[in-house]
């Protein structure tokens, strides 16, 4: 009886619902279960939201991901027979939700906010590499999670987050900089017409020249007249910046600086930062690896960052208001509005908008860190999700280097740091906090290699493909251009004729926020371009011309060199300088025609034994190479693809004689840098496009050189389409001297007091 008793009395203390729940299944309510032992704190955990979810998890949840997992429970409790009503299930989301937040609220140490279901990730969570569904080789997610991770979503799209404490100051600041003088807001906001379209394609520009005090002479094109050159531009204030940036962006100089100690901005800087900050295309080619190369990527950084701060913003901002429209309409108080939207178009057909491309890891490495770093205030540190492996990944490994190895300090600042080519990884900026490898239609900056790239958008005919998340690229910034130059130019090519296409599907985007110039695949004329270079070459030019189409207009540094590297060469030796008759930047046949013809005739005898052929371009390097061996020419070769022992042997026997030629490639030069001893007459089959490889090329003379100095000879062969580089050789004064002359021949002799002579 008494147990009879207990069970009535446990009965009659149910609620009516808790009654129906037991009569219906024939048990309590789990949350009701009466605990004998210390109760366990209770874990929230949203599947489908939580970056901290493991993918086999992730694979068997197949629930959709706009549910929480008190409305997943109560799914499995509901009967497929017996349906509650509508505001009976209501009741009971409360009931549980109530019941939630009262359990979890007590001790629960994990921070959870309420937009978007986001777990913050402590930096220690980070180092330890548990914060991030993406885990795991880059190769494993080419097809999947690196482009759509549609089961943490929430986690990275804009669209399911509001401001918050913090972000609702920058959005408010942002709104409030929209005026006149944010060039941000002028910019995106700009409607061209088609007539303008129109005038842009047919390539006809205004152009215009202007010096500043620090870049030089600047040449300034537009395609549209109301957009005139810089002119005084440099005289404003470089950047309206974003709040977040406000106060740290004066040292932006500090993380790149070796010694630790705090820079100022340098006016390269501040000149570069009001280029940028006008949104015109910027062509800078004299950003060296060892002065500039630290100022231009800081600054790059910085107007990158503040474009996308500033872009996150509005569209946060835009959030809030729409959902506080909403709850006024529902409360039906429409006097407690905000300030009414239409339809605001603060976006594009895909999230990312800005695209970094440098050469090596060790560059995406210094990007990262400038970009967490000017997020940074003292004082307080952001999130950095996966810090661990993008450091495993990206990092320097140590090597033991020979202490007798001597190498350039240019190549030393190139070569610094992990040095592979195939990378490619997404950042999100979010609630003051960064996340790497971030799924690339959730990323808000993408920085890769174009190999990486490459890799990605395939070929037409390909099955696995995919480039749309390059429609929308509002930022392009290609830095140290000149060393694709040296890797494989046709990446980079492939990659320009790709971005700001129309994508093949929508990927989820809200087309109502849409910019009306991103629907009318118009996005190419409102793209920035940054180029940034150590030298100037006709293929980057035609980059600038050909793929680049701002509707402001593009501005280059043209500043002509004084002084050219012939000045450097230290030996005794007269240069020979050639013209050869060309019809066109391409055309080769007549170079190889005038080599085989004029010049390689006068080398066959045995008396000018010892001669090395200096070759740009691997093609020609290949042409010579055959030529030479159906001839049966005595030599031997070193390329970029040539094995230590190839090289080894070619080196031995052009060094003893044994080999009267040695046909030597610009690439290997640029990766090697190898003293090649034994040269006594050299031939620059095409001038270098480094001018300072033309003078340590021929300071190798002195290097192991057999027989006297008097014999010594150099022989460089040169068009009309070699302008830059021949100015950047022997001068510019010089070079138009013998571009314009009636001679095809001209001498200079180097190693007198008085520095390189002419006739």
């Amino acid at each position: 009886m008494g147990k009879r008793k207990q069970k009535n009395q446990i009965f009659n203390n149910l609620s009516k619902k808790q009654k129906k729940h037991l009569k219906e299944f024939g048990e309590e309510h789990p949350f009701h279960d009466i605990v004998t032992e210390k109760a366990e704190k209770t874990q929230i955990l949203d599947l489908p939201d939580s970056p901290v979810q493991s993918s086999a998890e992730s694979d068997e949840d197949d629930e959709p991901e706009h549910k929480s997992a008190y409305q997943k429970l109560l799914s499995t409790l509901s009967s497929p027979a017996d349906h509650e009503s509508e505001d009976e299930s209501v009741d009971d989301e409360e009931e549980v939700e109530e019941h939630l937040s009262e359990e979890g609220s007590d001790g629960d140490d994990e921070e959870y906010q309420e937009a978007g279901n986001y777990f913050t990730v402590t930096p220690e969570e980070a180092d330890e590499g548990e914060a991030g569904p993406n885990e795991g080789d880059e190769d494993e997610t080419a097809g999947g999670v690196e482009f759509e991770d549609k089961e943490h979503e929430s986690q990275f799209c804009l669209e399911n987050n509001f401001s918050g404490e913090g972000e609702q100051e920058g959005a408010e600041s942002t709104a409030k900089q929209e005026d006149k003088e944010d060039s941000f807001k002028l910019h995106l906001d700009t409607e061209i017409s088609e007539e303008d379209v129109k005038r842009i394609t047919a390539g006809t520009k205004a152009k215009a020249q202007v010096k500043w005090p620090r870049l030089g002479t600047l040449l300034c094109s537009s395609p549209l007249e109301k957009f005139g050159p810089a002119g005084q531009e440099k005289d404003k204030r470089p950047l309206a910046l974003h709040k977040v940036l406000e106060t740290n962006w004066m040292s932006l100089n500090q993380t790149s600086n070796p010694k630790g100690a705090v820079e100022e901005v340098s006016p390269l800087q501040l000149e570069l930062l009001s280029l940028m900050g006008s949104y015109r295309d910027v062509y800078f080619p004299e950003s060296s690896p060892l002065t500039e190369g630290r100022q231009v990527r800081s600054a790059y950084c910085l107007h990158a960052l503040n474009h996308v701060l500033k872009a996150n913003s509005g569209v946060l901002g835009h959030n809030a208001q729409m959902r506080e429209n909403q709850a006024a309409d529902k409360a039906g108080g429409n006097k407690a509005k905000v300030e009414p939207l239409d339809e605001p178009r603060d976006q594009g057909l895909t999230r990312p908008k800005v695209l970094i491309l440098v050469p090596f890891r060790d560059g995406a490495l210094r990007v990262v860190q400038t970009l967490i770093n000017l997020l940074e205030t003292k004082g307080r540190k952001i999130d950095v999700s996966n810090k661990k492996r993008f450091k495993d990944e990206f990092g320097e490994e140590p090597v033991d280097t020979p202490p007798n190895l001597f190498r350039p300090d240019d190549y030393t600042a190139i070569f610094s740091g992990n040095i592979d080519d195939h990378f490619r990884i997404g950042v999100s900026i979010l609630r003051r906090s960064i996340r790497l490898y971030a799924p690339f239609y959730s990323s808000d900056i993408i920085i890769a290699s174009p190999l990486g790239l490459r890799t990605v958008l395939g070929v037409e005919g390909e099955a696995k493909r995919d480039f749309d998340f390059l429609s929308s690229i509002e930022i392009l910034v290609v830095d140290q251009t000149d060393v694709f130059l040296m890797q494989n130019w046709e990446h980079l090519l492939h990659v320009m004729k790709h971005l700001n296409l129309q994508p093949l599907d929508p990927h989820g985007v809200d087309f109502s926020r849409v910019r009306m110039w991103n629907l009318n695949n118009w996005a190419k004329y409102y793209r920035q371009t940054l180029m940034f270079s150590s030298i100037q070459d006709p293929q980057i030019n035609n980059i600038i011309s050909k793929h680049c189409f701002n509707y402001r207009g593009q501005v280059a540094t043209k500043n002509m060199p004084i002084t050219g590297s012939i000045c450097q060469v230290l030996v005794q030796l007269p240069h020979v300088f050639q013209m050869i008759n060309s019809n066109s930047f391409m055309d080769q046949d007549a170079r190889f025609q005038f080599f085989v013809d004029k010049v390689l005739p006068q080398y066959r005898d045995s008396v000018m034994s010892h001669t090395l052929i200096y070759v740009p371009s691997y093609f020609d390097y290949v042409r010579l190479r055959n030529y030479m061996k159906k001839e049966e020419i005595n030599f031997s070769s070193i390329c970029e693809y040539s094995t230590k022992s190839e090289v080894s042997r070619a080196r031995h026997f052009f060094q003893k004689g044994d080999k009267q030629f040695i046909l030597f490639t610009e690439r290997f030069h640029f990766y090697k840098r190898y003293t090649i001893k034994g040269i006594q007459n050299l031939i620059f089959y095409g001038l270098p496009s480094y001018p300072h490889f033309y003078s340590e090329v021929c300071n190798m003379l002195q290097a192991g050189g057999q027989g006297e100095e008097a014999s010594w000879t150099c022989t460089a062969l040169y068009s009309r389409y070699d302008a830059q580089r021949l100015a950047a050789i022997t001068g510019a004064q010089r070079a138009a001297q013998m571009l314009q002359s009636q001679k095809p021949v001209h001498l200079f002799i180097t190693g007198e007091e008085k520095g390189p002579l002419g006739p």
